[in-house]
Protein backbone atom coordinates (compact mmCIF):
# COMPACT_ATOMS: atom_id res chain seq x y z
CA UNK A 1 0.00 0.00 0.00
CA UNK A 2 1.37 3.30 -1.37
CA UNK A 3 2.76 5.76 1.49
CA UNK A 4 2.82 9.11 1.66
CA UNK A 5 5.25 11.86 2.81
CA UNK A 6 3.98 11.21 6.90
CA UNK A 7 5.16 7.51 6.50
CA UNK A 8 1.31 6.52 7.07
CA UNK A 9 -0.53 4.69 4.60
CA UNK A 10 -2.77 7.34 2.32
CA UNK A 11 -5.84 5.15 3.71
CA UNK A 12 -5.08 5.98 7.30
CA UNK A 13 -4.07 9.73 6.93
CA UNK A 14 -7.05 9.89 5.29
CA UNK A 15 -9.50 9.38 7.70
CA UNK A 16 -7.52 10.23 10.68
CA UNK A 17 -7.56 14.04 8.40
CA UNK A 18 -10.89 13.59 7.90
CA UNK A 19 -11.58 12.76 11.46
CA UNK A 20 -9.56 15.59 12.61
CA UNK A 21 -11.46 18.19 10.81
CA UNK A 22 -15.17 17.29 11.96
CA UNK A 23 -13.97 17.25 15.26
CA UNK A 24 -12.50 20.67 14.83
CA UNK A 25 -15.19 22.11 13.06
CA UNK A 26 -17.74 20.47 15.55
CA UNK A 27 -16.08 22.64 17.88
CA UNK A 28 -16.56 25.58 16.20
CA UNK A 29 -20.21 24.97 15.32
CA UNK A 30 -20.71 24.66 19.30
CA UNK A 31 -20.17 28.90 18.83
CA UNK A 32 -22.13 29.33 15.62
CA UNK A 33 -24.95 27.84 17.34
CA UNK A 34 -24.82 29.91 20.60
CA UNK A 35 -24.49 33.48 17.99
CA UNK A 36 -27.59 32.40 15.56
CA UNK A 37 -29.38 31.70 19.09
CA UNK A 38 -28.21 35.33 20.80
CA UNK A 39 -29.18 36.68 17.31
CA UNK A 40 -33.10 34.87 17.96
CA UNK A 41 -32.52 32.90 14.66
CA UNK A 42 -33.48 29.47 15.98
CA UNK A 43 -33.51 27.78 12.66
CA UNK A 44 -30.35 29.00 12.06
CA UNK A 45 -29.11 27.62 15.36
CA UNK A 46 -31.07 24.14 14.42
CA UNK A 47 -29.19 24.23 11.37
CA UNK A 48 -25.71 24.42 12.83
CA UNK A 49 -26.80 21.82 15.24
CA UNK A 50 -27.75 19.40 12.55
CA UNK A 51 -24.31 20.19 11.33
CA UNK A 52 -22.83 19.28 14.21
CA UNK A 53 -24.32 16.32 14.33
CA UNK A 54 -23.33 15.36 11.30
CA UNK A 55 -19.30 15.84 11.84
CA UNK A 56 -20.29 14.23 15.09
CA UNK A 57 -21.26 11.14 13.18
CA UNK A 58 -18.71 11.37 10.78
CA UNK A 59 -15.89 11.49 12.95
CA UNK A 60 -17.19 8.43 15.00
CA UNK A 61 -17.30 6.42 11.67
CA UNK A 62 -13.74 7.82 10.98
CA UNK A 63 -12.59 6.34 14.30
CA UNK A 64 -14.39 2.85 13.74
CA UNK A 65 -12.51 2.04 10.52
CA UNK A 66 -9.24 3.29 12.08
CA UNK A 67 -10.00 1.02 14.65
CA UNK A 68 -10.91 -1.65 11.99
CA UNK A 69 -7.80 -0.88 10.27
CA UNK A 70 -5.72 -1.13 13.83
CA UNK A 71 -5.18 -5.12 12.88
CA UNK A 72 -3.50 -4.28 10.27
CA UNK A 73 0.21 -2.58 9.66
CA UNK A 74 -2.26 0.09 7.49
CA UNK A 75 -2.07 2.48 11.01
CA UNK A 76 1.64 2.29 11.67
CA UNK A 77 4.23 4.48 9.98
CA UNK A 78 5.73 2.21 7.55
CA UNK A 79 9.62 2.84 6.62
CA UNK A 80 10.42 4.03 3.16
CA UNK A 81 7.95 4.72 0.44
CA UNK A 82 6.24 2.43 -2.11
Amino acid sequence: MATGETGFDDVTYDLISVQYHSLKAGHDYGQYVRDAENAGQADIAAFFRQVMEEDSTRAHRCHEFLRNLGGTDNTSPQQGTE
